[in-house]
């Protein structure tokens, strides 16, 4: 497969994660009674899309989830600071460069 194809798949497969999570938190934090269980299901069912997406490619299973590590940590800290209002600190971003370090590894290190 196309390696823009597999990288447009697995921004969409870190977008549908994040996501996901991000309905389930404000389901289980804002919600009550029947909204709380709709806004829960829903984002059951964005998991189960991000599911489906990130397994779409036939790259390798290994390889290609530990691009998708780096994607889906990004889109992750995006999400908590557009979402949540909440900055990453020094810890989040040392680790997030440790995190994309090994993406490279992962990527270009062909042995």
């Amino acid at each position: 497969m196309n390696p823009a194809i597999t990288g447009l798949l697995l921004i969409v497969a870190a977008a549908l994660e994040v996501g996901g999570d991000a309905v389930v938190r404000l389901g289980l934090k804002h919600s009550s009674g029947f909204p709380r269980v709709a806004t829960i299901a829903a984002g059951g069912i964005i998991l189960l899309a991000y599911g489906l997406f990130v397994n779409w490619s036939p790259a390798d299973f290994g390889r290609l989830l530990g691009v998708y590590v780096v994607l889906f940590f990004i889109v992750a800290q995006l999400t908590n600071l557009l979402v949540f209002g909440v900055r990453p600190g020094l810890p989040i971003i040392a680790g997030g460069l440790l995190i994309a370090a090994g993406g490279i590894v992962i990527t270009v290190w062909r042995g």
